[in-house]
């Protein structure tokens, strides 16, 4: 964190050596609200995907809390040795989380890309936030128009929080023939993806890994499936659904987190419960009614293309960025 802190203000005093007008940044890994912002004097503009996960929601469980005692008859505040073997660990918590707290109210405008992430950035630093809605580039994400095949396929990281273990479960019970799923990712948890090819043999439930692949077999791959099984949790925006949606690809999602201002249930796709049973009971809809899927995948298209284009977000963006420089120099309009 000094470290990060220390390349913060080098940055800051090239910044402040220049004519600019304001600073837009961007989440920052690992830190996510990027230190930069408490040692420059202009206008911030931050765009926040997320808080930091990590520190406040309890997936497994809350950092702050897993090496608390679980006996209440023996517990010890004050017992030396478990006192120092967990002395570090806290006060590293606690650290990291007052530092993004100060960087975050160092902004002059906080923008984040949904109505539950400013509910989240509001219960997590107290900050009000302005939602600033992304979108997708419908120039590659489009209906090309070609066949649609009995296919199940999902998009995202290969780990635990995409909840790929659940749209495994959920295909398992379809009927059979089952349809295979198709887990297209760009990264993932190597011990995660072993257990998840495990599940997947155990339940008679043909999964295909695609790791890596260029954007023209993605797009490809979303023009042919049936529908695209979106199991993340708590996903603040979500980027997948939109671009299946502008393929076409009707979306079967869990109602959490951001899909529930994408997604509108009968519309576009359905949102569903976090269980594996929900889940495959409105696959099982679209799967054996095609023209409802065909239906689905038209208006979602519709939808994509007037509602969710990457020009709209970038005149929203654009928009923001103009009235904080308006607001600082004194100008109107």
């Amino acid at each position: 964190m000094r470290a990060f802190d220390q390349a913060c203000q080098l940055c800051a005093h090239e910044i402040e050596a220049g004519d600019f007008d304001v600073l837009f940044a961007n989440s920052a890994l690992h830190y996510y609200v990027p230190y930069i912002m408490r040692h420059l004097q202009m206008k911030k503009v931050l765009y926040l995907q997320e808080p930091c996960r990590f520190l406040y929601e309890a997936w497994p469980v809350l950092p702050w809390v897993s090496n608390a005692p679980e006996d209440l008859e023996q517990a010890d505040l004050f017992r030396p040795r478990r006192f120092i073997a967990d002395y570090s660990l806290l006060q590293t918590l606690r650290l990291q989380a007052k530092q993004e707290w100060l960087n975050v109210r160092s902004c002059d405008h906080v923008l984040v890309n949904s109505y539950f992430s400013r509910e989240s950035v509001l219960r997590t630093y107290g900050v009000d936030a302005k939602v600033c809605y992304l979108g997708v580039d419908t120039t590659l994400f489009r209906d090309l128009g070609l066949p649609r095949e009995r296919v199940i396929v999902g998009l995202g990281s290969f780990d635990s929080i995409k909840g790929v273990d659940l749209a495994v479960k959920a295909v398992a019970l379809l009927p059979e023939p089952r349809p295979p799923l198709v887990w297209i990712a760009n990264s993932g948890n190597e011990a995660y993806r072993n257990a998840i090819i495990e599940l997947a043999r155990s339940l008679g439930v043909e999964l295909r890994i695609q790791m890596a692949i260029s954007d023209a077999d993605l797009v490809a791959i979303l023009n042919k499936a049936t529908l695209l099984l979106y199991t993340s949790r708590l996903e603040p925006f979500g980027f997948a659904p939109l671009e299946a949606n502008a393929c076409g690809l009707p979306v079967v999602g869990i109602a959490e987190g951001g899909i529930r201002e994408t997604v509108q249930d009968g519309v576009n796709g359905f949102l569903v419960d976090p269980e594996a049973e929900s889940i495959a009971r409105a696959a099982g809809q679209l799967l054996q009614n095609p023209a409802l899927t065909r239906q689905m995948g038209e208006r979602a298209v519709i939808n994509v293309q007037r509602s969710w284009n990457v020009e709209s977000s970038i005149d929203r963006l654009e928009t923001i960025l103009l009235q904080a420089v308006s607001a600082k120099t004194g100008q109107t309009g």
